[in-house]
C-alpha cells in the first residue's frame, strides 16, 4: 500500500520558549490539562519504550496513573516483559501522542519502583474486578486459548469471595524520574516546535528549542 499521499498540515498552535513555564513538570500539568479538556481520547495513555540486556527496544501503551515533580507512576506486573527489561536497564522513554491537538511530549529518565505502600494505596483504589484480574494474568506469558484466562478468574473469584483483594506480591508501581522532556507542537511544512528541557548537575532545568 503506497501512503505517500496521506499528509496532513499542522496549523494549530506555535510554541516558543517564551511560552513555557521555567518547571518541565509544571509545562507538562498545563498540556496534559489542556488534553483533558479537549477531550483527547485517553489523555493518560503513553508508549513505554524498555530495552533489557539484549539491548532490543520494546514498546508498548501503558497508562499513567499520577504525577508530581518526582515522577511520573505507572503500574504493572512484576513478571511482565517490561518489569524484566527494566531490571536489568532501568532506564525507559515515554510519548504522550495528544495528536487531536497537533501535540507530542517525550520524557526520557531513569525508573525506580514504588514502596508497597504507595502501590497498595493504588491497587485499593482500583475497581474489584481490575484487582482480581491482576491476580489473573502471568503477564506476557504464551496461553493457549481465552478460556484458561476465563477458568482463572472464575478460580480467583472464588478464592476471594469474602473481604477484600489482597495486592499480588507480583504487582506494584514504577516511578520514571525524568531527566529529558520533550515539547513538540506541529507545524506547518514539517517544521515543527521542538522544545527540549534538560537537568543539569546543580537540579535545575535549561531550556533548549531543537531542529526538527
Amino acid at each position: 500500500m503506497d501512503l505517500a499521499h496521506m499528509r496532513r498540515e499542522y496549523t494549530q498552535k506555535g510554541l516558543d520558549v517564551d511560552d513555557l513555564r521555567d518547571d518541565p513538570f509544571e509545562q507538562f500539568d498545563l498540556w496534559f490539562n489542556q488534553a483533558c479538556d479537549a477531550g483527547v481520547l485517553e489523555p493518560n495513555a503513553f508508549s513505554l519504550a524498555t530495552a533489557g540486556e539484549d539491548m532490543q527496544p520494546s514498546v508498548r501503551t501503558v497508562l499513567l496513573k499520577y504525577f508530581d515533580k518526582e515522577g511520573l507512576v505507572f503500574f504493572t506486573n512484576y513478571e511482565s516483559k517490561k518489569a524484566v527489561d527494566l531490571e536489568q536497564n532501568p532506564k525507559a522513554g515515554a510519548l504522550f501522542p495528544w495528536l487531536g491537538l497537533e501535540r507530542q511530549v517525550k520524557i526520557e529518565g531513569g525508573v525506580e519502583k514504588l514502596d508497597k505502600t504507595a502501590s497498595l494505596k493504588y491497587f485499593l483504589s482500583r475497581p474489584r474486578g481490575s484487582q482480581l484480574g491482576a491476580w489473573v494474568s502471568k503477564q506476557s506469558s504464551v496461553i493457549s486459548t481465552r478460556k484458561l484466562l476465563e477458568q482463572k478468574m472464575e478460580e480467583v473469584k472464588r478464592r476471594f469471595k469474602e473481604g477484600k483483594v489482597p495486592i499480588p506480591d507480583f504487582w506494584g508501581g514504577y516511578r520514571i524520574v525524568p531527566r529529558r522532556f520533550e515539547f513538540w507542537q506541529g507545524r506547518e511544512n514539517r517544521l515543527h516546535d521542538r522544545m527540549q528541557y534538560g537537568l543539569e548537575q546543580d537540579g535545575s532545568w535549561s531550556i533548549r528549542r531543537l531542529s526538527p
